[in-house]
C-alpha cells in the first residue's frame, strides 16, 4: 500500500543477536521469487534511526511507515489461543496479549518492516515483518511475512522485490495452535498464492 501521512513515534533498540524486546520493533524489506514483473529496490532496516541515517531527508516517512506497519501488524499477524502456543512458534518474550472486540488472544511482536519506493513521487510501500526466535522453529532468525512467506536470513538487508510484495494481507480473525505458523510458511515456500492458514 502507499502512504504519505506524517507522524512522530518513539522506539527502542533491537536486542543483540536477533532478539527483540517487547517494544523493540524494527524495519524490514523482503524479496519475492523471480517470477517476472517490474522489480524495485527494498531495504531491511533494523530501526527507524537506521532508515533516517540512510534517508535524512525522509525522516518523517521513516517514522510514519514504522507506525503504520505496527497497525498493520496487529490486523494481519497470526493469533494464538495461549501465550505458550505463540512462544513455541516465536520464542520466549516475543508475544503479547491483545484484547479487542474479537476477544482475547496472543500475537508475536512485529520484528521489523520493509520499506521501498521511498523517493518516488507516487508514494512509498511498506509492510510489517515477523521473525521467529524459537529454538523449536526451523524458521528461527528469518524474515517472515504476516501471511507466511519466508524471505531469508535476518542479516540480509538489500533486495530486489516485486510490487506484489506489498499487496494487502488478509485480516486475521481466528486463532491457531502451536506450529500453525510454521505450517503456513512451509505451504508458502513454493511462492504460491493460497490463503494463509490462520486467516479468516
Amino acid at each position: 500500500m502507499t502512504r504519505k501521512r506524517s507522524s512522530t513515534i518513539n522506539l527502542a533498540q533491537m536486542r543483540k543477536h536477533f532478539t527483540v524486546k517487547p517494544l523493540a520493533l524494527g524495519v524490514a524489506s523482503v524479496m519475492l521469487s523471480a517470477c517476472g514483473g517490474d522489480r524495485q529496490d527494498a531495504t531491511v532496516y533494523t530501526s527507524v534511526d537506521q532508515c533516517v541515517n540512510d534517508n535524512p531527508e525522509q525522516a518523517n516517512i521513516c517514522q510514519t511507515a514504522y507506525q503504520e506497519a505496527l497497525v498493520e501488524a496487529e490486523r494481519t499477524a497470526p493469533k494464538y489461543r495461549s501465550e505458550q502456543d505463540c512462544e513455541y512458534d516465536f520464542g520466549p518474550n516475543q508475544c503479547r496479549v491483545v484484547n479487542n472486540n474479537q476477544g482475547s488472544f496472543f500475537m508475536p511482536f512485529m520484528a521489523g518492516f520493509m520499506l521501498s519506493n521511498l523517493l518516488s513521487p507516487g508514494g512509498y510501500y511498506h509492510q510489517p515483518m515477523f521473525a521467529s526466535y524459537s529454538p523449536y522453529s526451523r524458521y528461527r532468525y528469518r524474515w517472515l511475512t504476516a501471511d507466511g512467506y519466508d524471505f531469508g536470513d535476518l542479516r540480509k538487508r538489500h533486495y530486489k522485490v516485486s510490487k506484489r510484495t506489498f499487496n494487502p494481507k488478509p485480516s486475521v480473525s481466528r486463532t491457531i495452535s502451536r506450529g500453525g505458523f510454521g505450517s503456513s510458511v512451509r505451504a508458502k515456500s513454493s511462492w504460491g498464492s493460497g490463503k494463509s492458514s490462520w486467516g479468516g
